[in-house]
């Protein structure tokens, strides 16, 4: 926690020593956890890990609402925190699970108007924001003691869970601010997988670069098709490959146990490339 995104994928570029590199999904300064960094040709596959599922450990403080819905913001309401057991609590979270329509946050990278709503909140300006379909997967209370509230989550793509956490304390007649966020999965890595930073920061390039993961480690929820030498060059140059025996949609693609990249499968057997790595055919 303490420095952006971007930051945390500087210090990692310094360490590896490669310019080309991306992350898979921002995490606000004030959070800690799980960041998926792509380096190299990976960043070729890092746009189909954006939608990945993510999961949180989060803590909910009751009786106090913030402009930006977390601990960073100015306090703009207070009320007493009702007593609640956690049955009281269960009846709330239930509301909250499976698919939902959320409101963001005014504090966010969203745009109105070609501007980013964080931009327009700094003005102390509130724009109308539509909801937007979300899925919360799984929503369970971990630890109850007043008025702060542990949650783990698990959720969809573009769930904001500062602005759960706010309808879960309108929902509960006090109002509620995220109080701490750590993001525990990214689909499909685990916070398990991850190497922290400041010991990554300790090693040199070639130590840091042996722990990088390979490619299709970030897509294999997709099937894979192996394809022969003559097929695996024709692929990569962009060629329409028939009689291809699979299910349609997008594929994993391998000569041998090289990974060329994604390719999509259509109904009649014919593979077509959708994004492949630079790799030497021959």
């Amino acid at each position: 926690s303490g420095i952006s995104s971007n930051a945390a994928l500087g210090r990692a570029k310094r360490v590896l020593g490669i310019r080309k590199a991306g992350h898979t999904g921002t995490l606000d300064p004030m959070a800690s956890g799980l960041l998926v960094l792509c380096f190299g040709e990976a960043t070729k596959v890092s746009g189909f890990l954006l939608d990945a599922d993510k999961a949180y450990a989060a803590e909910a403080t009751l009786g106090v609402s913030t402009d930006s819905e977390d601990a960073e913001g100015e306090v703009i309401a207070e009320h007493p925190v009702p007593e609640l057991s956690l049955e009281d609590v269960e009846a709330a979270l239930a509301a909250f699970r499976g698919p939902i329509d959320q409101v963001p946050p005014m504090h966010s990278a969203l745009k109105h108007k070609g501007q980013r709503l964080y931009e327009l909140a700094r003005k102390g300006e509130v724009v109308e924001r539509p909801p937007r379909a979300v899925v919360i997967h799984a929503l369970e209370c971990v630890d109850w003691s007043s008025p702060r509230m542990r949650l783990n989550v698990r959720c969809s793509k573009g769930t904001y869970i500062r602005s759960l956490v706010r309808d879960l304390g309108e929902a509960l007649g006090c109002g509620a601010h995220l109080s701490a966020l750590r993001r525990t999965l990214s689909s499909p890595f685990e916070i398990t997988d991850a190497i922290k930073l400041d010991a990554l920061s300790d090693l040199d390039a070639d130590s840091a670069r042996a722990l990088l993961l390979p490619p299709d480690r970030a897509v294999l929820h997709f099937p894979a098709v192996q394809l022969d030498e003559d097929f695996a060059l024709r692929l990569q140059q962009g060629q329409t490959l028939p009689g291809i025996k699979g299910e349609p949609g997008l594929v994993r693609t391998y000569r041998d146990d090289d990974f060329l990249g994604l390719a999509t499968l259509d109904e009649d057997g014919r593979l077509r490339a959708k994004r492949l790595l630079a790799t030497n055919p021959s």
